[in-house]
């Protein structure tokens, strides 16, 4: 991303400097990356492409702008993946980044910089700038978060979270099982485990941190409670932790502490918590925007409202009734 003087100077005074970057992908799943200049801040690094947003400028027109003049490609159909607000010693920044879904051309670095293409699971070998790194986590999670309903016969939730899996093409599921004796729940999680290593889906659990770590699940997913008593995050790297967040200070603690994403809700109306006054879209988007971590949307979630939760800044969409096979309230 190709930053201007006068741009690096209004950053250094105290504004925010707008930068689009983005996140591309060739038909084997790889992702472009280019390397910046050793001169340019946060040079000898490996970046999303992209640059800076122009005075009266549109991202979505500021990105296309840098692909042409970068790399020599047209964008022709891109869609918003997350927002960073990031703060570096020298200079603030927004980093606005879009997911190109078609382009036409061959990548080139036109203005001499170095690029590559990157299998997702050796971005971690390539030095990026410390504001990129919540792009890579985006790019590792899924649209759709299925979170389970409270299992009831084993049989029965094992065949429709495999059908839930197969049909939705379901990669994250957290097994939600707050009714469930420990002993039983610990019964149930081989089964639960071994059906989402078949088809490929990353498995967490509802607030029990010490299964998570026993079973060698792939993350826990901690409630609001939990995430405010913690000081630093738990788990190791390799694994997930995610929160469930319902305001600003929640979202700011699981960005301070570096937790890989967040589910905010409920955006919209639930039956499940008909008295609890919904978030709507608008604050939805407000309160994302200054998280600086991939966030879900929960409440009133179904697979028509995707488009919309992208739209208003969200990773994606999370939940129970939306995306397991002829749920019923209990």
């Amino acid at each position: 991303m190709q930053t201007a003087s006068k741009a690096e100077t209004g950053a250094a005074a105290g504004q925010r400097l707008h930068v689009v970057a983005a996140v591309i992908r060739n038909r084997q799943g790889n992702l472009l990356l280019s390397l910046r200049r050793p001169d340019q801040h946060q040079g000898g690094r490996w970046e999303f492409p992209g640059g800076k947003v122009e005075p009266g400028e549109k991202a979505q027109a500021a990105l296309a702008r840098e692909l042409r003049e970068e790399l020599g490609i047209t964008a022709e159909e891109m869609r918003p993946l997350i927002r960073i607000p990031h703060d570096y010693p020298d200079r603030r920044i927004l980093l606005d980044v879009w997911e190109v879904l078609r382009w036409r051309g061959v990548p080139k670095g036109r203005e001499g910089q170095r690029i590559r293409w990157v299998a997702e699971e050796e971005l971690d070998f390539h030095p990026l700038p410390e504001a990129n790194r919540p792009i890579v986590t985006a790019c590792r999670l899924p649209a759709r978060y299925l979170i389970t309903p409270e299992p009831e016969n084993p049989e029965s939730f094992l065949n429709l979270l495999e059908l839930a899996l197969v049909q939705r093409d379901i990669r994250l599921v957290q097994l939600r099982a707050r009714r469930l004796p420990l002993r039983e729940l610990e019964a149930l999680l081989p089964g639960v485990k071994a059906c989402c290593q078949a088809h490929g889906a990353r498995l967490l659990i509802n607030r029990h941190l010490e299964l998570a770590e026993r079973y060698r699940l792939d993350g826990v997913h901690l409630a609001q409670e939990q995430l405010e008593m913690l000081s630093r995050r738990p788990l190791s790297s390799r694994q997930l932790v995610a929160a469930s967040c319902h305001d600003a200070r929640s979202l700011a603690l699981a960005s301070g502490l570096s937790l890989d994403f967040a589910v905010l809700s409920p955006v919209l109306a639930t039956a499940s918590h008909p008295d609890v006054e919904p978030l709507g879209w608008d604050t939805f988007e407000a309160l994302v925007a200054k998280a600086t971590l991939p966030v879900y949307a929960l409440g009133g979630m179904n697979e028509a409202l995707f488009p919309m939760a992208r739209a208003h800044g969200a990773q994606g969409i999370a939940a129970i009734r939306g995306l397991w096979p002829g749920f019923h309230a209990t």
